[in-house]
């Protein structure tokens, strides 16, 4: 499992040793019906990255393998030593490349056993800003739609996203619905992505304009008439304040750097039976929460609810929606309200801990986490199965503050974090772990071991449980997989996100489930519609409308820093790359950049160098295409290699979000209400390098063997 897709993958077993003997996808999973993408394979087969198969502990400045015996005493002895000053002095980062039971007992142990409100995963880098919109509009989280609404949509609006690289196999189903008489693919977005290239229509705004976008087409579909006016009045509320907030269509096209027709074209679409597909194009802006609640808005709007049509966010993780289930990062498991009295009484009472021990708010997010290092109160963090020193915005500054932490890192690789961390615990990955994971439809899938584990080696949950039992005893009676799984599926009862009728044995029979699934014989389906009639989980049981609007970019560009940098994936990479960085690959990041921006680089270079004192004699003040260049923000400078193409407007430049230097130029920006950072728009500056050799990348250090 690569991604949230959540394809079941058939995985051979080597004859002898540790490893795996081939991958293909599984005809008998209801997910895929044996469909696979080749990502999905060769990370599974074949990682790229280093893979850990000892415990280190850092002595003398050096990382240095040690037993796990002496690796856990140090996490122990540290950990208590944070807390018994600070119950909040200690951090926890999660992630969503945990099978459930791992993400649940983490956040168990975190939440229950240590009491911190510091605690956090990976995928609010990602999605927090779909919870959050889906929460404002639904009273619950979790997209509508399920995959069986692909084949019944009449048109398809994929949003800030670009499936064809990113969900490859999902991808597929839309586009054969889409090439069907009568049907259609737009795209939304300011690159011509690959998802692009296959659509009917491909719509580009401004970076970091998708908000005012939206609203422009909701405005011009009132203005049209094109309101389903039963629907809004039947199952919403709020769509009065709502009209009374919109711009005028004009105004917010231009804004958005569109004509009225293309605004009048994206209405167009609206009046089918559609599905919006949206990521993190969308939800990686400090306006993040907004933009997605303005799509969901043009769904209740238009009566794009029901079979066939809604918002689908397209999450990116393996077990995204599994760590926002289970993990309590942002809510209790089962989506119960992490705010609610009651419902703290009741996680309280499960787990066998005082009520008050429990934090009374979710926490900053994660890159207030990693601020709430300077001058305290965090003064230890664990990351497990993430790789923050790489994957936060402003990365070197979230480098120069974990190297002042009691740092312990768990990771199947060797990254970026681990070359900072105190003491380093090798867990096993996909593959070879036991348990279950949760795809972007909700479906639940069995994950099983395919090889045996090295012998150093140890399952996160195996971990958790142990660092659980000497922190906090009795917190965790049973440790086994299917034992933390039934203990999770129980709590989830009754809520939005009932898990609780689902059980190993049934998986073994049917491969996966969609929740909720509140009995033996039950799957979820189309949420909050029943035989015609809709219930949303609000207090009205109505959807509600949003009212956001278009705001300035947190940093617009200047004469410094003329240039917008944005983040992409590519095909062959996922996260911050760890699985698929080749080590003898160029150390210089590709930069695509739009010949009309090199050449006008070029000119103000060649001008500045013309006037300078002591000019260039060779003449390479230039930026050349293939030529290594210097990426310069306010935060930090990479060395880049300047790759000249037109898909990227002009005025931007576009990294990947694989590389382990991409973030040293992002903007630690968040949206106030997700805490999502704003990945997809900073200024930058692009120049010269004024010495290539000096403009490479040095090798980073890499743990070391006793002498």
């Amino acid at each position: 499992m690569r991604c949230a897709v959540g394809c079941g993958h058939l995985t051979g077993r080597v004859d002898s040793g540790y490893g795996i003997d081939g991958v293909r996808g599984d005809v008998a999973h209801p997910t895929n019906r044996g469909l696979a993408c080749s990502r999905g394979i060769d990370e599974t087969q074949n990682p790229d990255g280093e893979w850990l198969t000892r415990p280190y502990v850092r002595r003398d400045g050096e990382l240095r393998r040690t037993t796990w015996d002496v690796a856990l005493s140090r996490v122990v002895d540290g950990f208590r030593d944070v807390l018994d000053r600070d119950r909040h002095g200690l951090a926890v980062l999660g992630s969503g490349q945990q099978t459930n039971e791992a993400a649940y007992a983490l956040g168990k142990l975190a939440r229950g056993g240590f009491g911190t409100r510091h605690y956090d995963a990976n995928t609010t880098l990602c999605m927090a800003s779909a919870v959050a919109a889906y929460n404002d509009a639904f009273g619950s989280d979790a997209p509508p739609p399920t995959y069986d609404d692909i084949g019944d949509a009449t048109t398809h609006v994929v949003w800030g996203a670009n499936p064809a690289v990113a969900h490859p196999v999902l991808f597929r189903w839309v586009v054969e619905s889409a090439t069907e008489d009568g049907s259609r693919l737009i795209v939304v977005d300011p690159v011509e992505t690959r998802t692009a290239e296959r659509g009917d229509r491909h719509v580009a705004p401004d970076p970091g304009t998708d908000l005012a976008l939206a609203r422009a087409v909701l405005a011009r579909a009132i203005e049209r008439g094109e309101v389903d006016e039963a629907f809004v009045e039947e199952a919403t509320t709020g769509f009065e304040a709502l009209r009374a907030e919109l711009p005028d269509p004009a105004t917010a096209a231009a804004t958005a750097g569109v004509s009225l027709a293309t605004v009048d074209a994206l209405a167009d679409a609206f009046e089918d039976s559609t599905l919006v597909y949206w990521g993190m194009g969308v939800n990686q802006s400090v306006q993040g929460s907004d933009t997605a609640g303005a799509l969901i808005d043009l769904c209740l709007a238009t009566g794009n609810m029901g079979p066939g049509s809604g918002p689908f966010s397209l999450t990116g993780q393996a077990n995204s929606m599994g760590t926002r289930v289970c993990s309590s990062k942002g809510s209790w498991p089962g989506m119960r309200s992490f705010e609610d009295p009651a419902e703290r009484r009741t996680i309280a009472e499960a787990w066998g801990v005082p009520v008050e021990r429990l934090p009374d708010d979710s926490g900053p997010g994660p890159v207030g986490i990693c601020e709430a290092i300077d001058g305290g109160p965090v003064e230890a963090v664990w990351a497990v199965a993430t790789n923050p020193a790489a994957g936060l915005p402003d990365a070197s500054a979230a480098r120069e503050r974990l190297r002042e932490t009691f740092l312990v890192v768990q990771d199947a690789f060797h990254t970026d974090t681990t070359e900072l961390a105190d003491v380093v615990l090798p867990a096993a990955t996909w593959g070879e772990s036991d348990g279950t994971a949760m795809n972007m439809e909700r479906r639940i899938s069995r994950v099983r071991p395919a090889s045996d584990l090295a012998p150093a080696v140890r399952t996160d949950l195996d971990v958790i449980t142990a660092v659980g039992e000497a922190v906090a005893p009795g917190l965790f009676p049973e440790t086994e997989p299917a034992a933390v799984f039934d203990e999770l599926a129980a709590l989830t009862a009754g809520t939005a996100a009932d898990l609780s009728g689902v059980s190993y044995d049934r998986l073994r029979e049917e491969r996966a489930v969609r929740w909720p699934a509140p009995s033996a014989k039950s799957e979820g389906g189309y949420r909050y519609h029943d035989d015609g009639d809709w219930s949303f989980r609000t207090p009205s049981g109505r959807a509600r409308f949003s009212t956001g609007t278009h705001g300035a970019a947190p940093e617009p560009t200047d004469e410094s820093y003329p240039l917008v940098l944005t983040t992409g994936r590519e095909p062959d990479g996922y996260n911050t790359g760890v699985r698929s960085r080749d080590g003898e690959a160029d150390p210089a990041v590709v930069a695509r950049v739009n010949p009309a921006t090199i050449e006008r680089t070029s000119d103000g270079t060649r001008s500045e160098g013309a006037a300078s004192e002591s000019g260039d004699p060779l003449g390479k003040t230039a930026i050349e295409p293939g030529e290594i260049a210097r990426l310069v923000s306010r935060r930090g400078s990479i060395s880049v290699r300047v790759a000249a193409d037109t898909a990227v407007p002009t005025g931007t430049v576009w990294l990947p979000i694989h590389n382990g230097t991409t973030n040293d130029l992002t903007l630690a920006a968040t949206d106030p209400r997700s805490n999502e950072p704003n990945y997809k728009q900073c200024a930058v500056a692009l120049a010269p390098a004024a010495d290539e050799v000096a403009a490479e990348e040095p090798r980073r250090t890499k743990p070391t063997a006793d002498d």
